[in-house]
């Protein structure tokens, strides 16, 4: 039953890619789907963009083992997401065309700036790619029984070929599909759920209070206090706003207006989201148990599968393991089309080509970089089997808020940053964060020179701080950098001021 649906999975995928690889024709449809996305499309695009197996199975079995300290992980999407649509949705589409290095050059017209951002971004997504595939590959062979290297070579393979024949268009769509299968698939368990309880919430939290360890709400276990908390805080919040394949989905929208709605969408949609499933993850501490949830996978990935198997027997699990899979593919086409923007577009065509590389070089750029990045992602992840994934997504988390929200924010609202404090803003951002993980608790245990889990706390002021140093001790503007007040208009309007 379980490959049977996982196949019925891939199939559809593929017939989504034949069907956007005939409209996949340009650079710009490869890399933003020729900005044609509707508001609510791309809402639930970002949705299946967010909403990662580590996001479900992670914090479902999270809550189910700890409480409601898992639920504190997915809080801080929410904020980033409020504070994406507040800020930053509408001067992005604005000044943007492809990458983020774009929104950059609205300003800036150095090869230097692009190729800092380019470099980041590449950076910020390897990291993040290797994790997600690491994860697939671990989950996959417990849920199917194949082996690590099978699961791993299947995703990364379908991924390449989901970016190379139907670029933006194919992950858009996939990203859909994949949304709406696990929002029915929460919905339906969380419903089963209140269900075994009689349709009585108290019920459920009391049968939890009475069959597991978990303190609901006063004391959610396994939270350190203070600076670590909020770190752990601010690199979400920053982090989760600040990540290259989340935020280039502002470019496949026609205008400003449309970016702003289809956040308000994804933020509706996530927050119903992220209140359902609690109820899942108390359902499997009642239900399951925590013994069994922890004899089956230590960190609890398993629990949400288990749920189901319970509920619905091998129909659900079988459901659910393939939404995992779903899921697990939406997300990293998502991160390889952010990767090849920056390899292609960036790097190879703006900086190399000096901007002459004709359309069609372009889109065959774009694509060799996607099946390049995607070799490369599956060949390290084979190499890192046994590497702790939740360290790689924290250093690419760690590094879009260090890196990223210091130069986008001064791009924004500091008319004096100039092309040497981005460059140094980045390379500060990017450095320490980097660093400070590598010498913090997740690497070196009790023998860690930096005590706190997420470096953000200091890399983050240190990302600022490189902009300001790097503007102030610069001698004079350079001709290439456009005036602020012209960029200003053209972010807030979408118009270009006359220089």
């Amino acid at each position: 039953m379980t490959i049977a649906i996982f196949l019925a999975v891939i199939a559809l995928t593929l017939a989504i890619t034949a069907w956007a690889g005939r409209r996949n024709r340009s650079a710009s449809s490869h890399y933003v789907a020729d900005g044609q996305i509707t508001g609510w499309q791309n809402g639930l695009a970002i949705v299946g963009d967010l909403l990662s197996a580590s996001t479900f199975l992670g914090i479902v079995g999270l809550i189910a083992l700890q409480g409601v300290y898992g639920f504190y992980l997915v809080a801080g999407g929410l904020v980033a997401f409020l504070l994406v649509l507040v800020i930053v949705a509408e001067p992005l589409r604005n000044l943007g065309r492809f990458t983020i290095a774009d929104v950059l050059e609205s300003r800036f017209r150095s090869k230097a700036v692009r190729s800092a951002m380019a470099v980041n971004t590449l950076v910020i997504t390897i990291f993040y790619m290797i994790a997600q595939l690491v994860g697939a590959g671990a989950l996959i062979s417990l849920l199917v029984g194949v082996d690590y290297w099978v699961a791993v070579i299947v995703v990364g393979a379908l991924m390449a070929l989901y970016i190379t024949v139907g670029g933006m268009i194919a992950t858009t769509w996939i990203q859909i599909v994949k949304a709406v299968l696990l929002l029915a698939t929460i919905g339906v368990m969380v419903i089963l759920v209140l269900a075994e309880f009689g349709f009585n919430p108290v019920a459920l939290f009391q049968a939890v209070g009475e069959r597991s360890e978990i303190d609901l709400f006063s004391h959610p276990g396994g939270m350190q206090p203070g600076l670590d908390l909020l770190s752990v805080a601010l690199a979400q919040v920053l982090g989760t706003a600040a990540l290259p394949h989340i935020l280039i989905r502002f470019f496949t929208v026609p205008d400003a207006k449309v970016a702003r709605k289809s956040m308000n969408v994804a933020l509706w949609i996530l927050g119903l989201a992220f209140l359902a499933i609690p109820f899942i993850g108390y359902g499997a501490a009642a239900l399951i148990g925590q013994a069994s949830i922890a004899d089956a996978d230590e960190a609890g990935n398993l629990a949400g599968p288990q749920l189901a198997d319970f509920l619905g027997g091998d129909v659900l699990f079988a459901i659910v393991a393939a939404v995992a899979f779903a899921t697990i593919l939406a997300v990293v086409s998502g991160l390889v089309i952010a990767g090849s923007g920056a390899l292609a577009h960036d790097l190879y065509n703006t900086v190399f080509r000096k901007g002459n590389a004709g359309d069609r070089e372009q889109l065959w750029a774009g694509r060799f970089a996607a099946v390049g990045i995607s070799a490369l992602a599956i060949v390290l992840s084979l190499g890192a089997q046994n590497t702790n994934i939740a360290l790689l997504a924290l250093m690419a988390v760690v590094v879009a808020a260090s890196a990223n929200v210091p130069v986008l924010m001064l791009l924004l609202f500091w008319p004096r940053l100039n092309t040497s404090g981005v460059i140094t803003g980045v390379v500060a951002g990017l450095t320490s964060s980097v660093v400070l993980v590598l010498v913090g608790p997740g690497v070196m245990g009790e023998a860690a020179l930096y005590p706190l889990s997420y470096p953000t706390f200091v890399s983050v002021p240190i990302g600022f701080l490189g902009c300001y140093l790097g503007t102030v001790l610069a001698r004079r503007a350079r001709t290439d950098e456009v005036p602020y007040e012209t960029m200003h208009v053209q972010a807030m309007t979408g118009a270009k001021a006359p220089a």
